[in-house]
């Protein structure tokens, strides 16, 4: 890991000693021209060996080292603008390109963007293309080894950008780095061990970080839990010593010039989740500390409104609790009293989190918010329908799930929209309540949002995104692979852009 600092590059560069270039060519009819003005840029002749490579078919990148002059290395990567290339490629590229310079001694790194106009149809905005850039340096260079006794101090990398359009070239800094906070202190809250990021412990981080950032952050204890009759929350956290919280998070931008949006956000925290009686097998375990990261996009985001100091007005809403089992834990077959005075019957102790969500978007709905998304890791169903390329959005506002769907484009933090139809909360029909937290084996993400519906205000357009997939570690980016995600951030953050 580095200490990273983005500096916006002067007109020519001006090269330092141990230093490294990132320069990209364009493979178009003009390639082995662009190859030769690449040669002429940083002085250098590559071999004929290194051309043939670059210009197959199979061919990426060419690393060439300079034994006279600076920059010491030079890395040549070949874009191909066909129909694999996504606004992704180089957010990605880039995070694998920053882990493999942490095994190199350097202390000054040249980033050259390439002219957008090759890019235009993909990106919509040139500051945007610009940003991409800087987010890969970012999501690849985060780390999580506050545990390990041997880990060492990040060294100091200073980079440099540089594009045809310089003053575009800050505004992406400065708004990459208030995003980057966020998605960090995401990924921090995510990879932090239950054992150390039990509810009283994820609200006190949250109102640490946050009031830091002017945020200010109201957190309600189980006994102010028991008095607003929060019982979705209590009983899911009655089966822990480390009781529940309820944390209320509000960012409200300084004397805004007109009428601003209010949004609520909300997040599941459950910080560790055992299934309860439903207990899960083992291999099912072993990520449950991350069952919280709905409630860390909902701090990561504010912490990144609130650094770019955005123009929107946000709540943030987070039910805490553990899921554990012992003689206090809630049974299969409990009726549990809702802060919204509606029962629900205990079909399944693994479905805790749309109990603690319940009692926070029933909450949400009495600020009267002009609109509510939650994020939660809710469902195995979600992930068997979408696998980690995704979150599963679930909405019945077709203007909402527009721009959702078109922030998660833009951003890579994709979402598809499933099924909200009126049939499906059939399967969450109780005898003895009025609604039942198990909707049975099929269609298990769509059931748990239906459950979710009837503790939201009905006039307050709502969307829930399940992102029980993408959030957690996997192999599909280079950034995604080795701890939890942050997915999420991204996308509300250019969501919540959108709204000013």
């Amino acid at each position: 890991m580095f200490n990273l600092k983005i500096i916006s590059g002067d007109k020519k560069a001006e090269y330092k000693p141990l230093s490294a270039a990132i320069t990209y060519v364009v493979d178009d009819k003009n390639f082995k021209n662009n190859l030769l003005r690449t040669e002429d840029k940083f002085g250098i002749k590559l071999s004929a060996l290194q051309v043939k490579n670059i210009t197959s078919k199979h061919g990426n990148e060419i690393t060439f080292s300079k034994s006279k002059g600076y920059p010491d290395l030079i890395l040549i990567s070949k874009v191909k603008l066909d129909k694999k290339f996504s606004v992704d490629f180089f957010r990605n590229h880039l995070a694998g390109v920053i882990q493999k310079l942490e095994k190199e001694k350097i202390g000054n790194l040249y980033l050259f963007i390439p002219d957008y106009k090759n890019f235009s149809k993909y990106f919509d905005k040139e500051e945007y293309y610009y940003r991409t850039f800087i987010e890969g340096l970012y999501l690849g260079n985060y780390t999580f080894n506050k545990f390990k006794e041997d880990k060492k101090e990040p060294e100091d990398l200073d980079v440099f950008i540089y594009a045809q359009k310089e003053r575009y070239v800050k505004t992406a800094i400065d708004k990459t780095n208030a995003l980057a906070e966020g998605i960090y202190f995401t990924k921090d809250l995510q990879n932090e061990p239950a054992s150390s990021m039990r509810p009283f412990e994820l609200a006190n981080s949250v109102k640490s970080v946050l009031n830091k950032a002017g945020i200010k952050v109201n957190v309600f204890d189980e006994k102010e839990v028991k008095k607003r009759k929060m019982g979705g929350l209590l009983a899911v956290g009655m089966g822990s010593t480390n009781k529940p919280r309820f944390i209320i998070a509000h960012y409200k931008p300084k004397a805004p010039k007109k009428k601003i949006k209010k949004i609520a956000l909300v997040g599941k925290g459950v910080t560790f989740d055992t299934g309860g009686y439903c207990v899960k097998p083992p291999q099912g375990m072993t990520e449950m500390k991350a069952d919280m990261s709905g409630a860390a996009v909902v701090a990561g985001t504010l912490l990144a409104a609130a650094k770019a100091k955005l123009p929107v007005e946000i709540l943030g809403i987070i039910p805490a609790a553990e899921n554990m089992i012992s003689g206090d834990a809630m049974r299969p077959g409990d009726v549990i009293k809702t802060a919204s005075g509606k029962t629900i019957e205990v079909g399944h102790t693994d479905a805790e989190g749309r109990m603690i969500l319940a009692d926070a978007l029933d909450y949400a709905s009495r600020q009267k918010p002009d609109e509510i998304i939650d994020f939660a890791t809710l469902t195995g169903a979600c992930v068997v329908a979408l696998g980690q390329n995704a979150a599963g959005l679930f909405t019945k506002y077709d203007k909402l799930a527009e721009k959702l769907y078109a922030s998660g484009m833009k951003t890579y933090d994709r979402v598809w929209r499933l099924p909200m139809w009126d049939e499906y909360a059939k399967a969450n029909e109780s005898k003895i309540a009025d609604v039942n937290n198990d909707g049975g084996r099929y269609a298990g993400a769509t059931t748990a949002a239906k459950f979710l519906e009837n503790f939201v205000d009905e006039k307050i357009p709502w969307a829930h995104i399940d992102i029980a997939g993408p959030a957690i570690a996997h192999d599909l980016n280079n950034y995604t692979k080795t701890y939890m995600t942050g997915f999420g951030v991204r996308l509300m953050f250019e969501y919540l852009m959108s709204k000013s």
